[in-house]
């Protein structure tokens, strides 16, 4: 058997192994672009077989292609789809372009295989071309986004889903330590008390805010330039295909998506990804800061705040016998760095659009799916690893409460804020509690004390 097949393009000629469903495009841009050693998102070559499959159907229904042909290439789609073929998607993530080389991957791929459902042998372009054929009606510039956006679409309801479930999870900790009292800090001074259920619904509210979001940046995402072609002009699409190929795609993907207003603006502007971006930063902003109370409220747990117990995950020193570190928190953290880092590049790339088209869809697809796949997965593990099994020492809790000056707080309407604030600042001095102060002064009664001082009245 052969090992090589010659194939040719603009440039030249090339060596393409015998076996290969790619072509010389694709091994081109695998020999330029040795870059991130990581090949495109599973869910980003998935939408883009979706497009092609679409594209295929609908190009044989409106005699753009031969039914012949379509129907081969849908098969071809087919088994993509199913799992088949997919070491054969070998360009780089990141690649110059403007996402040329992932499409043209997929346009080789869908054509060689499409030629041997007809009879023939891969590369023979006669039977089936993949400019010609696989990418007829379709430019780079309208497959590419609106792949990112089907595939964003999924990542986002994927990423709903986990979210939601962090969320109960934190309402039943609301629920299950509702009576639970804890001194409030700001600025990291004593403030007031709060109970443990107001701090866990809390971060439940803040979580639901995210979820909002995603469901609307989802909406966001479903508005696609497909038909727009090279410029959003529709150049060489046929008028029918323009009409058509968003309905069938719907069909083919499962999802509800529209044509964009604009194809001109749809093509050149990727505000909407900046948007996305933005959200699930958002996102992580908030996982992070409940990531950093749940650290400090963990701390100890002899010296620390030793509020609440993080379920032990694993030893957290090489030296220090015993120490237990919140590694799930400290991921949580780190992801959000990351998402952080990623958002700033895909506000940058957004920018750098000249003219008619945005060269730098690559780098902000690796990006904002690297960014959606981490904050998914740390949402499931933040989840079942860190949430679910939190405990709370209420007695130390209780006692910090007492011995607070913050509770003072609560005597301004009684005594007013000058006096309440000799008050505290002589307790802080005697290294005793308000309680006592009070009694000893005799301000107040007794009775009208313990009502006034009542860390559940307090909250």
């Amino acid at each position: 058997m052969k090992k090589f097949r010659l194939e040719q393009d603009s440039i030249g000629e090339k060596k393409v192994p015998a076996n290969a469903y790619y072509g010389i495009q694709s091994l081109r841009a695998y020999e330029n672009f040795k870059i991130s050693d990581k090949k495109a998102h599973p869910e980003f070559i998935k939408a883009i077989i979706e497009i092609k499959k679409a594209a295929a159907i609908t190009n044989g229904e409106v005699g753009a292609i031969d039914k012949k042909i379509a129907a081969a290439m849908t098969q071809a789609c087919d088994e993509i789809l199913s799992g088949k073929l997919l070491e054969n998607f070998i360009v780089d993530a990141i690649q110059g372009g403007a996402g040329t080389s992932l499409n043209m991957n997929a346009n080789e791929v869908v054509a060689n295989r499409a030629i041997e459902i007809l009879g023939g042998e891969k590369g023979n372009y006669s039977i089936v071309h993949p400019n010609d054929h696989a990418n007829c009606g379709q430019s780079t510039n309208d497959v590419f986004p609106s792949a990112g956006k089907i595939a964003t679409i999924r990542m986002l309801k994927r990423a709903i889903v986990k979210l939601e479930k962090l969320r109960d999870a934190l309402l039943k900790k609301s629920r299950e330590f509702r009576n639970v009292i804890k001194m409030g800090r700001t600025e990291m001074q004593d403030a007031v008390p709060i109970s443990f259920g107001q701090t866990f619904n809390a971060y439940a509210s803040a979580l639901s805010r995210d979820i909002i979001r995603f469901e609307k940046a989802a909406v966001e995402m479903s508005k696609l330039n497909m038909g727009g072609t090279a410029i959003g002009t529709s150049i060489t699409a046929n008028p029918q295909y323009i009409k058509n190929v968003l309905p069938t795609l719907c069909l083919v993907a499962g999802l509800e998506l529209t044509q964009a207003d604009d194809l001109i603006d749809s093509t050149q502007n990727l505000d909407g990804f900046v948007y996305v971006s933005g959200i699930v930063k958002a996102c992580a902003t908030t996982l992070s800061k409940i990531a950093n109370d749940l650290r400090l409220m963990s701390s100890g747990p002899r010296t620390g705040f030793a509020e609440i117990n993080l379920p032990a995950k694993q030893n957290g020193s090489s030296i220090m016998p015993g120490k237990i570190n919140p590694v799930i928190p400290e991921v949580v953290n780190q992801i959000a760095f990351n998402v952080i880092g990623n958002d700033a590049t895909i506000t940058l790339a957004a920018e750098a659009g000249q003219l008619e088209l945005n060269a730098f869809e690559p780098i902000i697809f690796y990006c904002l799916f690297e960014s959606l796949e981490t904050l998914t997965n740390g949402v499931d593990i933040f989840r079942k690893d860190c949430i679910e099994g939190i405990t709370v020492n209420a007695d130390n809790c209780k006692e910090e409460v007492e011995k607070s000056i913050g509770i003072v707080t609560a005597l301004c309407p009684h005594v007013g804020y000058t006096k309440a604030s000799q008050i505290a600042k002589r307790a802080l001095n005697e290294k005793r509690n308000v309680r006592e102060i009070l009694i000893e002064e005799n301000i107040i009664p007794q009775a009208h004390i313990n009502k006034i001082l009542d860390p559940k009245k307090m909250i």
